[in-house]
């Protein structure tokens, strides 16, 4: 049972202050105390500390550790993994390590876990808009702090996780953002049918093998760059099998997740490429489809601005300024994405969600949907809805 009772004390400069104090034990035993200047606050933490306590999740103030304490743990968490987590890429490990070198920890690594709630974190992110960081990098820092707190979370050092609290906010009243399909538009994240057509009349050779491939497979720039002749390329049975990858590091590894491994049919231009192309591929010890001149991984940015930014001003698909129009390899995944949404009739495989989930290698439909649901052909209903009013009237 918590007790709440007044204070009053006076300061080495003769100055009367006031308190009031709740005093506690906690689920363990221990003594707490709190000090507040309203009582309605003392009265408000002594009841939710009781109940906490009850049911045995409370964390007291002083047991509580930083920010910065828990970023350490949660840096080491996602480089040695746990026992059902494999460890993260070593990108993700770095970019985690940046979130919380140069924007978390300056900020708020100071303060301790249990002072963090839902406007806090809307703080911190207006703070991080307002020293020059750009939305963009505001949304990756805040949902890199919400892995952090869910790390700290899984050992104990806090309640709740108030990122994710701010999300479910958001989403009840319907300003949620965090879907990203409803910023993928074709024509402008999306190549049109017209503009994939352009591209691959004007590639040829090795370029045109691996532009095809990126078409009609969706792969992820990183199994691409990855993806093995054994194993890995079924020209018999044109399929293309996805076992390992390749990260920006040029190691190889295994794929992004358990769904990222699968298999996906070829179309038979795609297998006519592929045959043409083993033969003049460079032989390595990694034996890559697309490798580099020494047989090695290619890097990401020489097919970005040696394959994909030329082809696309030779096929005229540019800006306005004569830029490249699309600047990553993503946006064809995007378009493979769409061309197995969209309705026959349109040019599309017309195919079901939960097979577009499997081809695209997704952890889950949560995300296909949230990324390419607005894609999906809606049924026209009037109709029926007319027969049923008038069947009711």
């Amino acid at each position: 049972m918590a007790s709440i009772r007044k204070r009053s004390w006076k300061t080495n400069r003769g100055e009367t202050k006031t308190g009031w104090f709740v005093d506690y034990y906690d689920q363990h035993g221990k003594r707490q105390r709190k000090q507040f200047t309203r009582k309605k606050n003392a009265d408000a933490f002594a009841l939710t500390a009781q109940l906490e306590v009850r049911d045995g999740t409370h964390i007291a103030e002083v047991d509580s550790i930083t920010v910065s304490e828990a970023g350490e743990a949660w840096i080491k968490t996602a480089a040695q993994g746990t026992a059902d987590r494999d460890p993260l890429e070593r990108s993700t490990c770095e970019q985690y390590q940046q979130h919380l070198d140069l924007h978390i920890a300056p900020l708020i690594g100071n303060l301790k876990l249990s002072k963090l709630n839902v406007p806090v974190i809307r703080d911190f992110a207006d703070t991080l808009r307002a020293t020059g960081r750009s939305s963009v990098m505001v949304k990756y820092v805040i949902r890199s702090l919400g892995s952090l707190l869910s790390d700290a979370q899984e050992r104990g050092h806090i309640i709740r996780n108030p990122v994710h609290e701010l999300r479910r906010k958001r989403r009840k009243r319907g300003n949620s953002h965090d879907g990203r399909g409803s910023n993928l538009k074709v024509g402008i994240n999306i190549p049109t049918p017209d503009e994939i057509k352009a591209i691959l009349q004007a590639v040829t050779g090795k370029n045109r093998a691996l532009l095809l491939t990126a078409v009609f497979t969706g792969l992820r720039a990183s199994e691409l760059r990855g993806l093995p002749w054994k194993h890995g390329v079924d020209l018999k049975r044109g399929e293309l099998h996805v076992i390992q990858r390749a990260d920006r590091f040029r190691e190889i590894g295994k794929p992004k997740t358990r769904a990222a491994e699968r298999t996906i049919p070829l179309p038979s231009p795609v297998v006519a490429a592929l045959r043409e192309w083993r033969l003049a591929c460079p032989k390595g010890a990694l034996g890559l489809v697309f490798p580099d001149e020494s047989g090695g991984v290619e890097y990401l940015v020489n097919i970005v601005q040696q394959i994909l930014w030329p082809v696309q001003v030779a096929a005229g698909v540019v800006t306005n300024t004569g830029a490249p129009k699309y600047t990553g390899l993503h946006s064809l995944r995007h378009f493979y994405a769409s061309w197995c949404i969209n309705r026959k009739v349109d040019g599309g495989l017309e195919l079901p969600p939960k097979v577009v989930q499997h081809r695209l290698g997704h952890s889950s439909i949560t995300v296909t949907m949230d990324t390419y649901g607005h894609l999906f052909p809606r049924g026209d209903d009037s109709n029926e809805l007319a027969a049923a009013a008038s069947s009711l009237l």
